[in-house]
């Protein structure tokens, strides 16, 4: 019978503050979702389970120590730096 094994990720404090602090610009509050570490026991394969961060009903999916934040799923990215300006576009 495969085991597999979860194990919770924090996520990183100044990840959390970046987050925060460009959904204060944008006047909303996010949800953050921890993210984990999958493994198959007993075997070399392992998957990371990204963060997940749901603002305006929007999902979007951060890896810790990363500059790039995913919309939706992992086939689009846009930098960190570019999220505020993103979320705006979505406010009516």
């Amino acid at each position: 019978m495969i085991k597999f094994i979860k194990k919770e990720l924090e996520i990183e404090e100044s990840l959390k503050q970046r987050i925060m602090i460009i959904c204060d610009f944008c006047n909303t509050t996010p949800t953050i979702i921890n993210g984990s570490i999958r493994k198959i026991d007993k075997t070399n394969l392992t998957y990371i389970e990204p963060h997940r961060i749901i603002i305006k009903d929007n999902l979007y999916l951060a890896f810790n120590y990363s500059n790039e934040i995913y919309i939706q799923n992992l086939g689009k990215k846009i930098k960190l730096s570019e999220l505020e300006n993103y979320i705006k576009k979505l406010i009516p």
